[in-house]
């Protein structure tokens, strides 16, 4: 099993204490913008005579901490100490009682807090926010290091943990978590609702999630309900009514879904992403309810993150291609059996295409070049760098490119067994390279392909993978290049029958051959609106969006106004 050593983002000593279970007790009250009340920490305890119990905070405001039900002495270290970056938040070091837990026994640890202002974990909606704009609202998102400023913790996703919780909340609201909801235990006042959660299965700290506001339900399917305000509830329950069959498809090649219910939730348009796979309870954007399910595909992703990323975990965020680039993978598998190889193929050169992209993006603090360190599949994080600013799609699409690469040359075979044994747990890369050639090892052949890897070259190399771009099927690009082809040349007889076959993907990469050639008048997007209504008027938002951008780069000028209509859309 994985080899439990500190995270470099992490101030708590995992191989001397480990979290292993905890019982949230929270009020969420919208009036103050805090979440209040405390959370109970049940420890492994892996050495003796241990003197303190350090957790990870960020801008918590802490009032009390008990052991045993004795108030215990506490304090905080200095923000960014020991070199840290201050996005680490400040070390909650707790005093152990005089004769603390031995090794092998429980310490469970009582912390009373109070969220505060500068939470990055929640984000607080006034009414005029939502869709509904007659209640509040507020939704979490802890990855990578943000569960800190919501709860004491060790947050690393290496450490998994078990949790309950009761969430109190104002009595015209609905709680939900990251959890299976215990209807049963539900109580309703005229005044206030207490809704009460458990998560039978360890996850990381990154993965717990809480949202709440005026939501409504619709069941889609026998272990799932679609959550929304009432104004989209509808719409999104035909979005995505086919998350039955993406689940029964993921286990079909990984295995059962262990989690119980499989639900998602719709979030406000200022969610930040397209989907976060918190257990029990997809989020995602309202930008994926396109109105034709053509964005539905992106569920398949969070539900293959229910084995690749939940039920195994990278044990630090410098092996996170290990949750990403495998949860890429298994998407397109699903995405192939649901509708076909070709699809799921051209998700794959959009994908390629994407990561030469990355190599020319600005980021904020840096340029994103092709010889940038974060280029790597496996990253030093030596504890300087927020993990938020490595982030990018190079560990989904790099990762992926490994994967496909190891297909190409040892045959379909389930590359996905190590989730059989490492599920529940944490691993790294050199320990999934290690049960790779175990799982091979049967076969002289197979173990002598892998030693012909590039091992190096994929983990460490900067820039693009260390082999050429593999022999996708470019069926549907063809017909895609070829239109966009046709455009340059000056094209005459343009006719909605071009596009109506084409799929959103190929929509998109059509879009994405024309934005790379600037040459277009305003006059030939003008025609291109008018005859290709599929893409001009479509509310596929990655369509959408790569028609206003080739608008603005053609000097189409209502694209200005397209742009600043989906601006605000998105920031709500």
């Amino acid at each position: 099993m994985v080899n439990f050593e500190t995270d470099p983002c992490s101030f708590s000593d995992i191989t001397k204490i480990r979290t292993k279970s905890i019982h949230f007790d929270w009020n969420v009250d919208f009036s103050l913008k805090q979440v209040r009340g405390s959370a109970e920490l049940t420890c492994d305890v892996l050495e003796e005579s241990l003197c303190a119990f350090i957790l990870d905070t960020r801008e918590l405001d802490v009032q009390k901490v008990l052991i045993d039900g004795k108030k215990m002495k506490f304090s905080f270290g200095e923000a960014g100490q020991n070199g840290k970056t201050e996005a680490l938040g400040k070390p909650l070091i707790i005093d152990l009682p005089d004769e603390p837990p031995r090794k092998g026994e429980d310490l469970i640890v009582k912390i009373f807090y109070n969220t505060t202002e500068k939470c990055s974990a929640l984000q607080w909606l006034n009414k005029e926010q939502t869709a509904g704009g007659k209640h509040p609202y507020m939704f979490s998102q802890c990855e990578a290091i943000h569960a800190r400023s919501l709860f004491p913790c060790q947050d690393s996703p290496g450490v998994k943990f078990r949790y309950t919780a009761k969430v109190s909340v104002a009595a015209s609201l609905v709680a939900l978590m990251s959890a299976n909801l215990q209807d049963e235990k539900t109580e309703r006042t005229d005044i206030i609702n207490r809704f009460y959660f458990s998560q039978n299965i360890p996850i990381s700290s990154y993965l717990v999630a809480i949202a709440c506001g005026k939501l409504e339900s619709r069941k889609i399917g026998p272990r799932s309900r679609v959550w929304s305000e009432k104004e989209l509830v509808e719409k999104a329950a035909f979005e995505f009514s086919q998350t039955e069959e993406f689940i029964m498809t993921g286990e079909s090649l990984l295995g059962p879904y262990v989690w119980g219910k499989y639900d998602i939730l719709v979030l406000p348009p200022s969610f930040p992403y397209g989907g976060m796979e918190n257990p029990c309870l997809t989020f995602v954007s309202p930008a994926l309810l396109a109105g034709d399910k053509s964005l539905a595909y992106v569920v398949a992703h969070e539900i293959a993150h229910s084995w690749t990323g939940n039920l195994v975990t990278n044990v630090n965020w410098e092996h996170f291609w290990l949750n990403e680039g495998h949860t890429r993978f298994v998407e397109r598998k699903i995405v192939e059996k649901i509708y076909d190889k070709p699809t799921a193929e051209l998700l794959a050169i959009i994908g390629w295409t994407g990561k030469v992209h990355s190599f020319m993006v600005k980021v904020v603090f840096f340029d994103f070049n092709k010889e940038h360190d974060y280029t790597k599949l496996v990253i030093q994080n030596d504890g300087f760098v927020d993990p938020d600013e490595s982030f990018s799609r190079i560990p989904y699409e790099k990762g992926f490119a490994l994967l496909y690469h190891l297909q190409s040359l040892l045959g379909v075979s389930k590359f996905e067994a190590y989730i059989e044994k490492f599920s529940y747990g944490a691993l790294d890369t050199q320990e999934w390279k290690d049960f790779l050639f175990e799982h091979f090892s049967a076969s002289e052949k197979d173990n002598a392909i892998l030693n012909t890897v590039d091992w190096d070259g994929w983990f460490n190399g900067t820039g693009m993978p260390p082999v050429p771009k593999p022999q996708f099927d470019t069926s549907l690009q063809d017909v895609c290049t070829a239109l966009a082809k046709k455009w340059r040349a000056g094209y005459a007889t343009p006719s909605a029958n071009d596009i109506s076959s084409f799929n959103s993907a190929q929509l998109k990469e059509f879009l994405d051959q024309l934005v790379a050639d600037s040459s277009f008048s305003p006059d030939q997007i003008q025609q291109m609106s008018v005859i290709y209504k599929r893409i001009s008027e479509s509310q596929n938002s990655e369509v959408r969006f790569r028609w206003i951008r080739l608008g603005l780069q053609s000097r189409f000028k209502p694209a200005i106004d397209d742009a600043f209509a989906m601006f605000t859309e998105q920031v709500n």
